[in-house]
């Protein structure tokens, strides 16, 4: 099988990413067999997937996390979400550089940082990442049962992460951090990927579009090669309306978690949501910008912990 190129770096991901080279086939079918029948040469000649095939692309997840991180038998339900896992992983070291960056440019130590992750769904994926990479602890929240079910299996399946990874059910939808956080829990970080589209019609056509792009045309019917439920892909109002929720809510535990931080999709909604973290009174706000690819995206992150405190939360536990 021809072997794929690696002098061509994927533009703008974060420096400790590992996926930051072309797709290494060969090596990833070493590790996943199952792989091999997915993979063809495209019209450039080059070895790749069809990107457009949701089944190819649970696929070649699985090749990545056995091979990169050794997460074994990941898997999810059909019609799930199936993460593009160089854009999780980039996120994740951006929230590291955020940690380092107010610890004198220092790491702390992954068994002492707790994570919340906001809707962690049936892959599971910021978890089994974050404690593969950076040895954190995490809480996963999700408003799904059937998703919990799914990111339990997950876990079972790796009983190296099991223990560092625990998951809570949302009983009431129309909350986010509410009925998650517990009065005795501190969280380091609080990261959320949220449901960015205001609308089954809207998530529908995004789907189209992307479909659109990977294969030149469309049928009547799209799949969805990356999945996604409801809660998964739209919500009332929009990635606007859930994170100006988020904020709100996070005043009730500012002294629960250090930072909060989202992804944000549309660079238009940062306006509105640096208005909101304002009137929230926060006492520091970043926005952190991420390139992958040809997509521009960025993460938004507040505290309300002042410069002392900041200060005083670092000595307590980290040190």
């Amino acid at each position: 099988m021809k072997k794929t190129p690696k002098n061509e770096l994927k533009p703008g991901l974060h420096p400790s990413n590992l996926h930051r080279d072309r797709y290494d086939f060969p090596s990833l079918i070493n590790t996943q067999p199952e792989l091999e029948k997915f993979v063809a040469e495209n019209k450039y000649g080059d070895l790749s997937i069809d990107f457009a095939d949701p089944k190819a692309v649970k696929e070649l997840n699985r090749a990545l996390l056995k091979h990169f991180y050794q997460i074994s038998d990941w898997d999810i339900p059909s019609g799930y979400l199936c993460p593009p896992i160089p854009g999780r992983v980039d996120y994740l070291h951006y929230l590291a550089d955020l940690l380092s960056d107010c610890n004198k440019g220092k790491l702390p130590e992954g068994e002492k940082v707790n994570v919340l992750d906001l809707g962690t769904g049936a892959n599971c994926i910021y978890p089994l990442l974050g404690t593969r990479i950076y040895n954190w602890n995490f809480v996963g929240s999700e408003i799904d049962p059937k998703a919990i079910h799914s990111a339990q299996q997950n876990l079972n399946s790796n009983p190296q992460i099991l223990k560092k990874v625990n998951l809570r059910l949302q009983e009431n939808p129309k909350e986010i951090l509410s009925g998650i956080i517990r009065s005795d829990d501190v969280f380091d970080l609080v990261l959320c990927n949220p449901p960015f589209h205001e609308s089954k019609e809207a998530a529908l056509a995004g789907s189209t579009r992307k479909v659109k792009n990977l294969k030149g045309k469309v049928g009547k019917t799209v799949t969805l090669n990356f999945g996604g439920q409801s809660n998964e892909l739209w919500c009332k109002g929009g990635e606007l309306t859930f994170i100006r929720k988020m904020i709100l809510e996070s005043k009730i535990y500012k002294f629960n978690c250090y930072w909060f931080t989202s992804l944000v999709s549309k660079e238009e909604h940062l306006k509105d949501l640096i208005l909101a973290l304002k009137k929230a009174n926060v006492a520091e706000r970043k926005i952190i910008q991420m390139t992958h690819g040809n997509k521009k995206t960025r993460f938004i992150a507040w505290t309300f912990l002042n410069p002392t405190q900041q200060e005083g939360w670092a000595k307590r536990r980290w040190y």
